[in-house]
């Protein structure tokens, strides 16, 4: 199975994880600053800025978009619930 690293700005920590693996999952293991509250892609609350690597990640969902328009999310926005990781990628909380 292919791996991406990904790294995650607000620890300075990089893993190494299954491509196809979200976010908010990787980050719940290793107990980065990214918070959540539904894990379904509607409430906004995990949104998280993608400093590197922005084409790594899968494409938004329409709901994502969504609600990363209705939250004046930024262009490197997006909800660490939805994304995968395809790639190699750095990250932060908004």
């Amino acid at each position: 199975m292919a791996k991406a690293k990904i790294t995650f700005e607000d620890i300075g920590k990089t893993v190494s994880v299954p491509a196809g693996t979200r976010v908010i999952e990787v980050s719940e293991q290793i107990g980065a600053g990214i918070v959540y509250g539904c894990r379904e892609g509607d409430c906004g609350t995990c949104i998280m800025h993608v400093q590197e690597g922005w084409h790594n990640l899968t494409e938004p969902s329409v709901l994502e978009e969504k609600v990363l328009k209705e939250n004046m999310a930024g262009r490197h926005d997006r909800l660490a619930c939805q994304a995968q990781i395809i790639g190699d990628c750095t990250i932060k909380p908004t």
